[in-house]
């Protein structure tokens, strides 16, 4: 299996992996590997004091901004902004399996945590940002890579201007609810 990588050159995957010079076959077959690449972190957050937060979100959705680091090692992809209101698409690979045989439970917990804060973002106006306080996940389906893309969307529950709190759904390819969260983010000055 080889994927290229997309435009920005998010991620790539390469099946088998390394030459047998550089990794020995094992009893379990030659290893698989994983290409990330991403922007200067800095680039992205310098950007957040200096727009509202659907401003900043819509940048990145565009492009016209890099998208953070966490995005591109989870291969997630924020395909909606509206005020109080998010959607990332993300399709796990089999490098986010667990010792069970399924996708791991962090990628989805990632998923909530950055839909319900990017939901909360979507409503700060210039000069205000946020921090998770909580994530509070209910995982009711497994994910594979057969489950196709998943889509998380975060919508805000409650605007707050000291706490607001959001809650996420997560669905597989068949629309098939596969996990839910709440959270609530702390609000605060940019730079604080």
């Amino acid at each position: 299996m080889t994927e290229q990588s997309s435009p920005d050159g998010a991620v790539s995957h390469n099946s088998p992996g390394p030459s047998e010079e550089e990794s020995p076959i094992t009893p379990w077959g030659a290893p698989r590997s994983k290409s990330v690449t991403w922007h200067e972190p800095s680039i992205v957050a310098g950007a957040v004091p200096t727009l509202s937060g659907i401003e900043f979100l819509r940048a990145v959705r565009d492009e016209r901004l890099p998208a953070p680091p966490i995005a591109r090692l989870m291969g997630m992809r924020l395909t909606e902004v509206e005020p109080g209101r998010i959607v990332f698409e993300c399709e796990p690979d089999e490098s986010v399996y667990n010792p069970i045989g399924t996708v791991h439970g962090g990628l989805l917990c990632t998923l909530a945590d950055s839909v319900t804060a990017c939901a909360v973002q979507t409503t700060l106006p210039l000069g205000m940002t946020y921090t998770s306080i909580d994530l509070n996940i209910s995982y009711l389906r497994p994910v594979t890579v057969n489950s196709g893309v998943l889509r998380a969307t975060g919508t805000v529950t409650k605007p707050g201007r000291r706490v607001a709190f959001a809650s996420a759904e997560i669905v597989d390819g068949a629309g098939k609810v596969v996990a839910t969260a709440t959270s609530s983010c702390l609000i605060m000055a940019a730079g604080a």
